[in-house]
């Protein structure tokens, strides 16, 4: 008999220890394990540090990206103002070109540059074509993507203009174009002032 009850009472305390690894809340007994309970809260999100080293994280790599966007942005400009640059000064010399070959009519004493920049798109007449029709140096005048100060401006007045008769280190505006330069007092990344392209 005193055996048979010692039995019962293993098997009842080993049914309830089953009971409460199954089912564990952390109140049952000392011996009942918790861990069912911590996974179960870990899984609920992130804790204080891990979501300020996230934040941490992602404010370095934001401050990383500022600078690097500012770079692309300012060589996509500067590739913009060589093109600029490129297309008017060549417009200018084909101009010079056709007016050396005594196709294009001027003033006694004057250049063979043109006067302004508007004349080479709105063309001036072919001296030996017998229609006099027009040539055309430039489809329109590119603005400085550098000069982005009054967008009221024209166009051919984004441009700083050398005359002829001027000197290369102090280019002024006189009787006609010789040269244009951007009037931004910016540097490039190669470190020469954009004045000096």
């Amino acid at each position: 008999m005193r055996q048979a009850r010692v039995r019962r009472t293993m098997t009842a305390d080993g049914l309830r220890r089953v009971h409460c690894a199954r089912t564990c809340c952390g109140s049952c007994s000392p011996s009942c394990s918790p861990s069912r309970s911590h996974s179960r809260s870990r899984a609920r999100g992130f804790t204080l540090i891990e979501l300020l080293v996230t934040l941490a994280i992602l404010g370095v790599l934001a401050s990383m990206t500022v600078p690097v966007a500012q770079v692309m942005r300012q060589r996509e400009r500067e590739q913009q103002l060589r093109a600029a640059l490129h297309e008017i000064r060549e417009a200018i010399d084909a101009y010079h070109t056709a007016s050396k070959d005594g196709r294009i009519q001027k003033e006694a004493g004057a250049s063979d540059y043109p006067v302004n920049l508007e004349l080479l798109v709105q063309g001036v007449p072919d001296q030996q074509d017998p229609k006099a029709h027009k040539m055309y140096f430039l489809r329109r005048i590119p603005r400085d993507p550098m000069n982005d100060h009054d967008p009221q401006l024209a166009d051919a007045a984004t441009w700083g203009k050398r005359a002829y008769a001027s000197e290369a280190d102090d280019p002024q505006e006189g009787d006609d174009v010789y040269d244009v330069y951007s009037m931004s007092n910016g540097i490039g990344l190669d470190g020469i002032p954009y004045r000096k392209w």
